[in-house]
């Protein structure tokens, strides 16, 4: 209930700081939308010259295309604008008030800032996923539609883990601050269908750096493409990056010295 009162307040907060700025909000969603109209055309690029790639058609492409950006958003709206201000707590000793703070430091460090405003990527991301599935001609049932969505819970896990672990770091390398960039490079990965990359590569993007589990993996599941047991073995995916993550964290708030060193 605590935790619930807190995000509340930090979403209350967050809506005055975006209200106050309405006309860079405005442009921001305008960009947005000019970013969407050049991934589509790129999109049509690409298949007026080929009928599928890696075995996908243009309907899949743009349902993926509206996963990549649902995850994405996460990033934007959370990631981002944390960031910056983590990296910054670290140099400056400021961490200290957050750690003090009688609630988990991971969870303050996550939310304190959003972007509200990102919430029109998030519409813009289930229309692509729906007009997607529509143009492929995709058969979806109920079952699929759960997979998908317990599947992108587990990709936005692994995303948010990944992060959480390389700003952990920053612990450790105090100087650290392409933390952030390398995680966008890595997810850049998940734009497309892992099956356009050669074996060896799939494998990293699946297993060992799985961004694959948070883009192509949820649509495979819409599609039913995907049994039950690759299905539990995605999600535990999902649940041991979040494991991993928070000893990682634990770790490092062992390794912080604090503004009194």
């Amino acid at each position: 209930m605590q935790t619930l009162k807190l995000l509340s307040s930090f979403l209350k907060v967050n809506i005055q700081m975006s209200l106050a700025y309405r006309a860079d909000t405005v442009v921001n969603i305008l960009l947005n939308f000019m970013w969407l109209g050049w991934e589509l055309l790129s999109l049509n690029i690409i298949f007026s010259n080929t009928t599928s790639l890696g075995g996908w058609g243009l309907g899949e492409l743009i349902a993926l295309l509206g996963v990549f950006r649902l995850v994405n958003t996460m990033m934007m709206a959370l990631i981002w604008p944390n960031t910056e201000k983590f990296n910054q707590s670290i140099r400056d000793g400021s961490m200290d008030y957050t750690i003090l703070q009688p609630i988990n430091s991971m969870f303050l460090v996550t939310f304190s800032r959003i972007t509200v405003w990102r919430i029109w990527d998030l519409i813009l991301a289930i229309v692509l996923i729906v007009v997607g599935i529509n143009m492929s001609g995709d058969t979806t049932t109920a079952a699929s539609i759960l997979a998908f969505f317990l599947l992108t819970i587990s990709g936005v896990i692994v995303i948010y883990s990944l992060w959480i672990v390389l700003i952990a770091l920053t612990f450790w390398f105090t100087k650290f601050d392409n933390n952030v960039t390398i995680l966008h490079a890595l997810l850049d990965a998940g734009r497309y269908p892992a099956t356009v990359y050669p074996v060896w590569l799939r494998m990293i993007v699946t297993f060992i750096i799985p961004v694959a589990v948070a883009t192509t993996i949820p649509l495979q599941a819409l599609r039913g493409d995907l049994n039950i047991n690759q299905i539990i073995l995605f999600f535990g995916v999902g649940v041991l990056s979040f494991w991993i993550a928070t000893k990682v964290w634990k770790r490092g708030l062992k390794q912080y010295s604090g503004a009194s060193s």
